[in-house]
C-alpha cells in the first residue's frame, strides 16, 4: 500500500510540476522533457549550432541534483558501474535518435497525450511496440552484464557536472550559447524550473518512477504499479491544461510536432526498445545518474552526443515532417539496436 500511494504521489507532483512549467513559460507540450532539454543543453555547450536549439535547461540539472541530495539523505547514493558502457553509451545514441524523430521522450509522449496531441496517441503504439520487443529479448536472457561497485568519484561525476552546467547558466560566460529566438529562448524562470526539477528529481528516485517500466513489469509481472504513475501524470496534465485552457485536441497544429503518423509510431518505437534495453527510460537514466550510477551517467552522455548528430547532420524532424536522413538514420539505429539484442542474449546462436 506504501509503495502504491508512493507512485500516486509522484505523479500528482511530476504532473503539477509539468502544468506550472508550461504555464509560466515553458514550450507548448513540453513542459518536461527529457530528450528536448538535454538537446537545447547539447546546443547550448556548442556540441551542435542549431540556434533555436540552445539552452542550459535547469531541469535537467534539477532532476539530477534532486536524485543526488536524497540519495545522500537516504543513504542509498551507491556509486556503481562497469555494466557494458560503451554499449550504453551506443544505445543513448540510437534513443536520442529516435526521441528526436518523434519530437520527444516518453515523457514528452505522455505530455502531448495531455495537451490533446492526438499524433502522440498513435505515437504510443510504437512505444509500447518497442517495449514488447525489448521483453522479447529479456526473455531470451538479455544483459548488459552486472554492475560493480566503484570509487565514489564515478559515482559523483554526474552531479558534479550538473553543477557545472548549473554554474555556466548563471554567468553565461561567451562560450556558452544561448538562442535569441527559437524554442531555445521560450522557458519557464530559471528558479522556477530549477526547484521544480529537483522536486521532481526527489520523489522521482524515491519511487523508481519510469515510463519504460510501465509497460514492462505488466507484460512481465502483471504488476501495475508504474503504470499508475503513468496515468497519474496524464491525468493532472490533462485537467491543468483543460483549466488554464492549453488543451487542444487534434492531429494538426500541435506544439513541436508533425503528423506523419508512421514516423511517429517508428521514432517511439526505437525509444521504447532501446530503453527496455538500458533498463530506464531517459528521465530514469538521468535520476540513476544523480544516484551514483555511472552506467547511466555514460548513457546520458550517448543522449547528449545523439542530440548534437542528429543536429548536425540534419535528423531531426520539425513541424514540417521528418528529414530523408532521419528516416534512414532510424533504419540505421533499429538494426544497431537488435545486433546488441541480439548479441546479448545468452539464447542467442551467435554466443
Amino acid at each position: 500500500m506504501k509503495q502504491k500511494w508512493g507512485i500516486i504521489i509522484t505523479g500528482v507532483i511530476v504532473g503539477l510540476v509539468s502544468v506550472c512549467l508550461g504555464h509560466l513559460g515553458n514550450p507548448g507540450n513540453m513542459q518536461l522533457c527529457v530528450a528536448c532539454f538535454i538537446r537545447d543543453t547539447a546546443g547550448a555547450l556548442g556540441l551542435h549550432r542549431a540556434e533555436p536549439v540552445q539552452y542550459i535547461r535547469p531541469e535537467v540539472i534539477g532532476l539530477v541534483l534532486g536524485s543526488f541530495i536524497i540519495g545522500l539523505i537516504k543513504k542509498d547514493f551507491a556509486p556503481k558501474g562497469g555494466s557494458s558502457p560503451f554499449t550504453r553509451f551506443i544505445l543513448g545514441i540510437c534513443v536520442m535518435v529516435g526521441a528526436l524523430i518523434f519530437l520527444g521522450c516518453p515523457t514528452r509522449m505522455v505530455l502531448r497525450i495531455a495537451g490533446g496531441d492526438l499524433n502522440a496517441l498513435v505515437g504510443l503504439v510504437g512505444f509500447a511496440g518497442g517495449i514488447l520487443t525489448g521483453i522479447v529479448f529479456l526473455n531470451r536472457g538479455f544483459s548488459l552484464k552486472r554492475s560493480y561497485d566503484q570509487p565514489l568519484a564515478e559515482g559523483l561525476g554526474m552531479p558534479f557536472v550538473s553543477v557545472l552546467l548549473l554554474i555556466a547558466l548563471i554567468a553565461a560566460p561567451s562560450f556558452i550559447f544561448f538562442s535569441q529566438n527559437g524554442l531555445g529562448s521560450i522557458h519557464a524562470p530559471f528558479l522556477i524550473s530549477l526547484v521544480g526539477a529537483l522536486i521532481v528529481g526527489v520523489v522521482a528516485q524515491r519511487s523508481r518512477l519510469c515510463f519504460i517500466a510501465g509497460v514492462r513489469d505488466v507484460v512481465l509481472f502483471k504488476d501495475f504499479h508504474m503504470l499508475v504513475g503513468f496515468v497519474v501524470i496524464l491525468g493532472v496534465v490533462l485537467v491543468g491544461n483543460l483549466i488554464t485552457g492549453r488543451f487542444h485536441l487534434g492531429f494538426d497544429g500541435q506544439p513541436v510536432a508533425h503528423s506523419e503518423w508512421l514516423w511517429n509510431i517508428l521514432g517511439l518505437y526505437l525509444v521504447g526498445f532501446g530503453s527496455t534495453l538500458l533498463g530506464g527510460c531517459p528521465m530514469r537514466q538521468l535520476i540513476m545518474a544523480g544516484s551514483g550510477s555511472s552506467d547511466s551517467s555514460v548513457t546520458v552522455l550517448g543522449f547528449l552526443v545523439g542530440a548534437a548528430l542528429v543536429h548536425n547532420f540534419g535528423l531531426a524532424s520539425s513541424a514540417a515532417g521528418t528529414t530523408a536522413n532521419g528516416r534512414i538514420a532510424f533504419f540505421v539505429c533499429v538494426a544497431i539496436v537488435f545486433v546488441i539484442a541480439i548479441m546479448n542474449s545468452k539464447k542467442s546462436s551467435i554466443n
